[in-house]
């Protein structure tokens, strides 16, 4: 299948930093969630940075190698370069995180949406606003919620804050959707206190809210039970790809249970622009891989739509 033409919806994703990386293993080290600078040489050698070199090497127009990559990356003008990798991934829509990456050292999500040349509606992080933030969000034009509960005590008790604004966004009968990070990420957090096989009472106790669970590796399974048992949860592949190497392989897990209506597209790029041109092209290019396998061509054609875009627009009445 060619899932070039249906346009986007990003329903999960960061603006970038505004400092150009400094060095060749600080470039590298905005491809992993690794903030340990002793790690970052080994990136050079994960399948998936190597594969991102030559897929960057190709859309650039440079020799398909990581000192290539980045000397054009320093060369370029940064507006330019982002303008250039977010169009090559035909977005139509971003809905991005307000919490992250601080102002102080990343764009707004504003400015990054006007950097990209892409319309966008904001995500409140829960851990960086007030209770009453939470509770007016909807009427502040957000379209959702999002907690890294995770990376504060896990998922298995999730802090009081949080769970204050969850009854509160219940309490206006419209809640939002609220996005939760679900394993991995940076070494801030226990990786076996995000399984959000523990946000089953939460999910439970808030029967009105739709969950989002958010990346999931290596929880994919687990992730896609909730979505198949519980009718106000969904999830998607975001950060888990572009990182893993073999993405079409988390495609499956997530489709072994999960409806095809409950899973979403999303990058979850942050810091660096690449990553929203690599997670689109990975995304279509897993979808194109599985689906025939498992439907009829007409009905995997559909199912890539309702993944790449109309769920979300559903979920978060776009």
């Amino acid at each position: 299948m060619d899932l070039d033409g249906i346009a986007l919806v990003d329903h999960h994703a960061h603006a970038v930093l505004r400092a150009r990386p400094a060095s060749l293993d600080e470039f590298r080290g905005l491809f992993s969630e690794s903030g340990d600078p002793r790690q970052w040489p080994h990136v050079a050698t994960g399948i998936a940075y190597r594969r991102a070199m030559r897929e960057l090497a190709g859309l650039l127009g440079v020799e398909p190698t990581e000192e290539a990559v980045y000397a054009h990356r320093l060369a370029a003008e940064p507006r330019d370069y982002v303008r250039r990798l977010v169009e090559a991934t035909n977005t139509e829509l971003l809905l991005l995180d307000d919490g992250y990456p601080p102002e102080d050292v990343g764009l707004s999500w504003e400015e990054f949406a006007g950097w990209a040349g892409v319309p966008a509606r904001p995500v409140l992080r829960l851990e960086t606003h007030t209770l009453e933030d939470a509770a007016a969000a909807r009427g502040r034009g957000y379209v959702a919620l999002k907690t890294i509960a995770a990376y504060r005590g896990g998922l298995d008790r999730v802090a009081e804050h949080v769970v204050s604004a969850l009854e509160a966004n219940e309490a206006t009968g419209a809640p939002l959707p609220v996005q939760v990070h679900c394993g991995f990420g940076d070494s801030d957090l226990h990786l076996w206190r995000s399984d959000p096989s523990y946000l089953k009472p939460l999910v439970e106790r808030f029967s009105a809210t739709p969950f989002v669970l958010l990346h999931c590796y290596p929880f994919v399974r687990e992730a896609g039970w909730l979505a198949h048992v519980y009718g106000n949860v969904w999830f998607d592949l975001s950060l888990t790809i572009p990182h893993v190497s073999q993405p079409a392989q988390a495609l499956r897990e997530a489709l072994e249970l999960a409806p095809v209506s409950k899973l979403l597209y999303a990058s979850d790029a942050a810091r660096t622009p690449e990553l929203y041109f690599l997670a689109a092209r990975w995304w279509r290019r897993a979808l194109a891989e599985v689906l025939p396998e498992l439907l009829a061509e007409d009905e995997a054609e559909e199912a890539a739509r309702l993944i790449l875009r109309d769920n979300a627009r559903l979920l978060y009445r776009l």
